[in-house]
């Protein structure tokens, strides 16, 4: 209900939004004591999973997934995908094997297992800041225009049809699941964190004026320093055939550059 209750916060919100898009419901998934420091990549694509099972147009692609796989069962489930011949280079980075294992998965695993459900999808990789002082400019723009495409109306609030997107650095994984567009311009993503507890989340349901639980969302351009990212955008879905040309292109190239 999280998602629900952002739409509702930014109706009301007048002070400095001048736009917002949302992603479709996505639920938060948090790490437990049992993947702490390594089970974020799960854990976000546990919350794509959510969000996507949620959306008619993938119900072929997850038949077999009604219910949110497990970590172990993910990891089964990235085998599978390796089993099939996607990206060979980054299952020998594994052995050709993770389940049972407390290894970090990153957007490669998570492009692999989203293609071999047929669920289209891109990576997109920053390699290299494009703003001042270390920033990632390019990265919430690409963003905006993800979310922003299909929804050209001027409303104050969209909520998208778009899924949310993984969104990857050296040693985290977090899950974009809107973005504001400040009065003045400034950009400002949204992000479900598996680091944070459930119960900090659960303070965004309750609706207080003020917005001050945001604070665990938002991330301004200036928050996000790191020197590379990757994101995994999902975008419909794929023919037999796309799959076949897409296992095989992985076999070569798993990543777009962005200069």
């Amino acid at each position: 209900g999280v998602i629900e209750a952002l739409c509702k916060y930014y109706q009301n919100e007048n002070k400095d939004v001048r736009h917002v898009w949302l992603s479709t419901g996505v639920d938060h998934f948090h790490s437990s004591l049992g993947d702490r420091g390594w089970g974020c990549g799960y854990r976000n694509f546990q919350m794509l999973l959510s969000s996507l099972l949620q959306n008619s147009l993938y119900n072929d692609c997850l038949r077999d997934a009604t219910l949110i796989p497990s970590i172990p069962k993910i990891q089964s489930m990235i085998e599978d995908a390796w089993r099939e011949g996607f990206d060979p280079h980054g299952a020998s980075h594994f052995n050709n094997r993770l389940y049972g294992s407390k290894a970090w998965i990153g957007a490669c695993e998570i492009y692999s297992l989203l293609t071999s459900l047929r669920i289209k999808c891109q990576i997109i990789d920053f390699h290299k800041p494009t703003g001042p002082v270390g920033t990632h400019p390019r990265l919430f723009e690409w963003v905006l225009r993800y979310y922003s495409t299909d929804n050209e109306g001027g409303a104050k609030v969209v909520c998208t049809s778009k899924p949310p997107i993984y969104l990857q650095h050296q040693g985290h994984s977090r899950t974009v699941v809107g973005i504001e567009e400040k009065k003045n311009k400034t950009l400002c993503l949204l992000l479900f964190d598996p680091g944070c507890p459930s119960q900090e989340m659960q303070k965004l349901l309750k609706q207080n004026s003020d917005g001050t639980s945001l604070k665990l969302l938002r991330k301004f351009v200036g928050s996000l320093k790191e020197k590379q990212y990757q994101i995994v955008a999902v975008d419909g879905v794929l023919s037999l055939e796309e799959k076949a040309a897409r296992r095989h292109a992985s076999q070569v190239l798993t990543s777009e550059k962005i200069p």
